[in-house]
């Protein structure tokens, strides 16, 4: 038996991803859910073969996700799932330890053999994405969101959902004083001065929905 967490905001998509999988026999879906933080629960409680994590979640993204699981040295195979084209999204993707990225409109197509592929621990991703994603990794140049460290980024991420500083510290568990470290070290990489600014960076590079 093959086990799955599904991780999506969407129920209808976790409901669609869930008819697919338990439709193939010998796979089932052991976890559902429907932020970051609640993934990384679910991968953690359920530790199943492979999860299927959506990249645009609450409270975390699916690459942060996808490093959270590395963290804590689980044999999960990991595919992100996300509605944007974008090789630097794949790129970060597989460098956070992700196995497989694949597009939302390319699901009933190569949803199957992505996952087939992940079961037999061989990494799959759409021939758009492969000649970038091997120059980014050969060269190892780093962007403005690559300079932030993971812990940066989600502390941007749930500024830009509107969270307080309070309101973070109690979600990441951290100290006020070091939440306001994490947000001042992210503003002074990127060169932002305002929340404002923040939330167009967020919304810009897909840390959040508009």
């Amino acid at each position: 038996m093959k086990r799955f967490l599904i991780a999506d905001d969407h129920e209808t998509v976790r409901s669609g991803l869930r008819a697919v999988l338990e439709g193939h026999a010998g796979w089932e879906v052991v976890a559902e859910a429907h932020d970051g933080s609640e993934a990384v629960a679910g991968a953690i409680e359920k530790r199943p073969d492979v999860a299927i994590v959506d990249y645009s979640m609450p409270l975390m993204t699916g690459v942060e996700v996808a490093r959270r699981i590395r963290e804590h040295q689980l044999v999960t195979e990991i595919l992100i799932f996300t509605m944007h084209d974008s090789n630097v999204l794949a790129l970060q993707a597989f460098q956070a330890g992700a196995r497989a990225f694949l597009l939302k409109s390319d699901a009933n197509k190569m949803l199957l053999a992505a996952v087939e592929s992940l079961i037999v621990h061989k990494p799959f991703y759409a021939s758009a994405f492969s000649s970038e994603l091997i120059k980014g990794m050969s060269t190892g140049k780093r962007g403005p969101s690559q300079m932030l460290s993971p812990r940066e980024k989600t502390v941007v991420q749930l500024v830009a959902e509107g969270y307080s500083n309070k309101a973070v510290s109690a979600i990441l568990n951290l100290s006020i004083k070091t939440t306001e470290t994490h947000r001042a070290a992210a503003m002074r990489k990127l060169d932002i001065n305002s929340t404002a600014g923040l939330v167009r960076y967020a919304v810009r590079t897909k840390l959040v929905q508009a």
